[in-house]
């Protein structure tokens, strides 16, 4: 039987004979490897002495050392493979008696799809499925069934928007969609490009060059703005707020239009309309008017729709003294009320139900508002309804008038 061994050393020598091969160098690591090597592959103990000519203790102990070291590494290989079974099954069993104690499976799916919705932003939906005991088919069937209406989805672009606005501004706007979303990513947000330039378009950003700086500058002197984020107000009918929100019913969209009245966050007008026209704002602040019937000074304040600065709605304020504030341009803060208001009517009522008709939702908003004027404590108000902060102030009045 002729042996071939290659060895890693160009100093080691190969001696063929009957059989024999002799290693030349000093027992090194490669030799020691070479011998257990030899011995694991059946050459058998004194071939390998004679082969290498190395004493037959040597090489036992170099057989029995490597013998040591692989039961040594199993040993420690098996002990973390039971630790790490044992960590596993008391997670399972931990998982199981919270699954119980929450009642997890036997709550509705719709109840299931609904959390699962809330949290889908901050785990993997293998994770969140398996905890909730859900088919993952299920939940993305429900996801791309109500991305378009479901409450997370508006959420969540609400909540991009505010972190794109604050980008946007804080690079004095001149990043654009994916210098943005770089940004975003290095601060932690799992965002697109595709979604980021979706609602820039929507909210009107885009890179600015000089020239677009300097019509923004005019066109900020030119639509005042005299509130400045400033919202407590002395007494009713010193300032109204107003803004229009979208919301689709039924695959038909509506703007509804609202008037605020700051001092107790009174809705003081409120119109729903088809179209974002200058018609809808105008009716709603018509109504307002003869409804509550201001004097002279009333501020209101609203967004730089086109809506509000046309001409013609701009010339029927002044018939009636009034004086027009605006926002800054994508500055949504600038009219926090509103945007506040619109969010809890649409959480608190839009987003909750399913309307079968037109009449069935004009009349859930007019309930809403109703509502909220005469029964929803307000933390502006020191939760008092907007109704009582107004009596108590008319109650004031009068109570100083007679005196």
């Amino acid at each position: 039987m002729i042996i071939i061994i290659t060895f890693p050393s160009i100093n080691d020598k190969l001696i063929y004979g009957k059989g024999v091969i002799k290693i030349n160098s000093k027992h090194n690591k490669e030799t020691k490897q070479i011998v257990v090597k030899a011995y694991h592959e059946g050459v058998c103990v004194s071939e390998i002495v004679k082969q290498f000519d190395i004493p037959r203790s040597t090489v036992y102990s170099w057989i029995k050392a490597h013998l040591q070291s692989e039961n040594d590494q199993k040993e420690s290989r098996l002990g973390d493979y039971h630790k790490l079974k044992e960590k596993i099954k008391k997670q399972e069993i931990m998982i199981e008696i919270l699954q119980r104690a929450y009642g997890a499976s036997e709550l509705p799916v719709r109840q299931k799809l609904y959390f699962a919705e809330s949290i889908y932003s901050e785990y993997s939906v293998h994770a969140i499925c398996d905890a909730l005991l859900l088919s993952r088919g299920t939940f993305y069937n429900h996801l791309k069934r109500n991305k378009r209406y479901n409450a997370w989805y508006e959420k969540r672009k609400d909540y991009l928007r505010q972190k794109i606005l604050e980008v946007y501004h804080n690079n004095n706007q001149i990043y654009g969609a994916e210098k943005i979303t770089v940004v975003l990513k290095n601060k932690g947000e799992k965002v697109s490009v595709k979604m980021v330039r979706m609602l820039m378009k929507d909210m009107g950003l885009s890179s600015i060059r000089q020239e677009a700086k300097d019509m923004y500058d005019k066109e900020k002197q030119k639509h005042k703005n005299y509130l400045n984020q400033k919202f407590h107000v002395e007494k009713p009918n010193e300032v109204w707020v107003s803004d229009i929100t979208f919301i689709t019913i039924n695959k038909k969209g509506y703007y509804i239009c609202v008037i605020i009245d700051l001092f107790a966050r009174r809705v003081v007008g409120y119109r729903i309309g088809y179209n974002n026209s200058t018609q809808l704002t105008k009716s709603t602040f018509k109504n307002a008017y003869e409804a509550r019937r201001p004097d002279d000074g009333l501020i209101f304040h609203t967004d730089n729709g086109t809506n509000y600065r046309s001409k013609r709605f701009v010339m029927y304020l002044k018939s009636l003294n009034v004086t027009q504030s605006f926002s800054r341009a994508y500055v949504p803060y600038d009219n926090s009320v509103m945007e506040s208001f619109f969010s809890n009517l649409k959480r608190e009522e839009l987003y909750r139900k399913k309307y079968c008709s037109e009449k069935e939702f004009r009349t859930a908003v007019d309930s809403y508002i109703k509502f909220y004027n005469l029964e929803r404590p307000h933390a502006a108000n020191k939760y008092k309804t907007p109704a009582q902060k107004e009596a108590e102030y008319y109650s004031k009045q009068a109570k100083n008038s007679d005196i």
